[in-house]
């Protein structure tokens, strides 16, 4: 099965779509290793879109 590209994106609460870094999108930020099938977590107490910056 083909890698969901580089730039994705998913929000708090869906579930991750590729293994690999997530960083989140805005300030403050900070990057995560997320695994696909994982639920995107929240980041400073919030809901926040994550985007896919390194493959695992």
């Amino acid at each position: 099965m083909a890698k969901k590209p580089l730039g994705t994106k998913a929000r708090t609460g869906e579930k991750c779509p590729e293994s690999g870094k997530w960083k989140v999108v805005g300030n403050p930020s900070t990057t995560a290793p997320i695994a696909e099938g994982n639920t995107m977590p929240p980041y400073d107490g919030k809901a926040v879109t994550w985007e896919l910056v390194e493959y695992a």
